[in-house]
């Protein structure tokens, strides 16, 4: 005859419970960290060469497209991939950011993270 679980009992299972999945996130939040460890000791504190260069000519260009809200999109580069951030009027200010970005020489991968403001 089993003896019906103990308030201990249940303590002890949620415990582990508990600590099962902190250690599960523990883990999943490391696995991204490493890939910038990985960028960083290929490129070093100040970050890949012609990374600044490729984030300023993508800039320059945007800023001087009057059809792109140049203040509302943010660019950053980082080991020659592009990424782009922000909140503009319309699908085709986006893709447009992107064919700029992409144009530009030295850049090896676009990620795209802007959208469509629906206030606009």
């Amino acid at each position: 005859m089993t003896s019906p679980a103990t308030p201990f009992h249940t303590d002890i299972s949620m415990c582990r419970l508990l600590c099962a999945s902190v250690l599960v996130l523990l883990l999943a939040s490391t696995l991204p960290g490493c890939a910038v460890y990985h960028i960083y000791e290929k490129c070093g504190f100040k970050g890949c060469p012609g990374d600044a260069q490729i984030t300023a000519e993508i800039q320059s260009q945007i800023n001087q497209r009057p059809d792109l809200e140049s203040t509302a999109i943010t660019v950053q580069t980082l080991d020659h991939t592009v990424y782009l951030y922000g909140v503009v009027s319309s699908g085709l200010e986006i893709s447009d950011a992107e064919a700029v970005a992409r144009s530009v020489a030295g850049v090896r991968q676009v990620i795209n993270s802007m959208a469509i403001s629906q206030s606009r």
